[in-house]
């Protein structure tokens, strides 16, 4: 398996022979190469990927997770996993052997990118993508144990204060907004109904019911390199029927009104992200809200659930979460205040029931002084009579 010169290209070639996944022996030959030595590491690489081996370089090992993921995660799901590995992986860690990776390269890879300046939350998820891959060469390819565990992670899975916009600051930035009636409406929908931005911009007109107030939420809709994409929701919780207060009936109804005949299949909304993220912006300045992000709306229509006392399970529901708990873990910072008022209810339900308590109880002694006063009474006029 030496490589040799392709007397009909002048490049250089190498024929190997290797076992399948069925372990049936194998002969081929690679052409194209530039130099020997460039057939000489292919082949070596290749003959480590097929035997399963973690001694291959964790660019190469990449290659191989990315190739079988891609058969099994959404195409967007896949397009943000190979950015943060190209951008945030492959640069530290690209020419080093995947058994040979330490605990001391993943603190001093953790260290750099801290000193980045990156959100917690964006730490956490590139953190949790390393992890990730060595989960995946341990079960895979039977890597000893997952040097991230003893790394010990970075960032944080939550943001320290979640950004939402009260009725009030909404009202004032949708107000702006009205010169373009497809972006009011848009985010119209957003801030009362809490879907993602996805699923905006998939709704059709087929999929709203104005007699029965209600949306149909079935899919979803994404810009993929240039690609209009619809694919189904984030996960199966997330196809749902979500009820429509009256006046947002009554905004979408005059929407369509202004609209030449539109189509039943025909979006509601035909804007992409970029769009009204635009606007967004525009609406913030003009307004002097302070400024968050489109899926902080959905945040802020669960905030607004939350102070109505809607219970943890129905803002499960209308927002689509696979889970109560995802909506507990989201959310939980929104409840202390109710639970200091349920806790003040406590209080006045107390004092209450001991103020009657004690009202009844002196009703009770009263009752009974005056038992006692009308005995001695009737007791004083029988011995009257008695010596009468």
């Amino acid at each position: 398996m030496k490589a040799e010169k392709d007397p009909k290209t002048g490049k250089w070639l190498i024929q190997y022979r290797y076992k399948d996944w069925t372990g049936k022996n194998r002969k081929s030959t690679k052409r194209g190469f530039q130099t020997k030595r460039e057939a000489e590491e292919w082949l070596r690489t290749f003959l480590l990927q097929k035997s399963n081996s973690c001694n291959m370089p964790f660019r190469d090992f990449v290659a191989l997770y990315l190739d079988d993921m891609r058969h099994r995660l959404r195409e967007h799901t896949m397009i943000n996993k190979e950015y943060i590995i190209q951008d945030k992986l492959i640069p530290f860690f690209g020419e080093k052997r995947l058994n040979e990776i330490s605990v001391a390269n993943i603190r001093a890879w953790q260290n750099g990118l801290i000193q980045q300046g990156y959100s917690q939350t964006y730490l956490k998820t590139i953190n949790n993508q390393l992890s990730s891959l060595f989960n995946y060469a341990v079960r895979y390819y039977e890597l000893s144990s997952n040097p991230c565990k003893k790394a010990g992670s970075m960032g944080k899975a939550k943001a320290d204060e979640m950004k939402i916009w009260t009725k009030e600051e909404f009202q004032d930035f949708s107000d702006c907004l009205m010169d373009k009636r497809v972006s009011w409406m848009s985010f119209q929908i957003l801030f009362w109904t809490g879907i993602r931005i996805g699923e905006l911009l998939a709704l059709t007109f087929a999929d709203v019911d104005l007699e029965h107030k209600t949306m149909t939420i079935n899919k979803s809709y994404q810009r993929l390199k240039g690609r209009d994409v619809i694919t189904l929701p984030k996960t199966p919780k997330s196809n749902r029927t979500v009820n429509l207060p009256a006046f947002l009936v009554e905004d979408l109804r005059d929407y369509m009104d202004s609209l030449y005949h539109p189509n039943p299949g025909d979006r509601v909304c035909p804007i992409a992200k970029t769009f009204l993220e635009k606007e967004m912006l525009r609406g913030v300045k003009l307004s002097g809200v302070k400024r968050i992000r489109i899926h902080d709306l959905r945040h802020s229509h669960a905030s607004l659930l939350v102070e109505m006392g809607v219970s943890p399970k129905e803002i499960a529901e209308r927002l689509g979460h696979e889970n109560i708990e995802t909506t507990l873990n989201t959310y939980s910072h929104l409840y202390p205040n109710k639970q200091e008022r349920l806790a003040d209810r406590l209080d006045a339900f107390y004092k209450n029931s001991s103020q009657e308590e004690e009202k009844a109880n002196g009703n009770k002694e009263s009752d009974q002084r005056k038992d006692r006063v009308l005995s001695s009474d009737h007791g004083g006029v029988l011995s009257v009579g008695r010596e009468n």
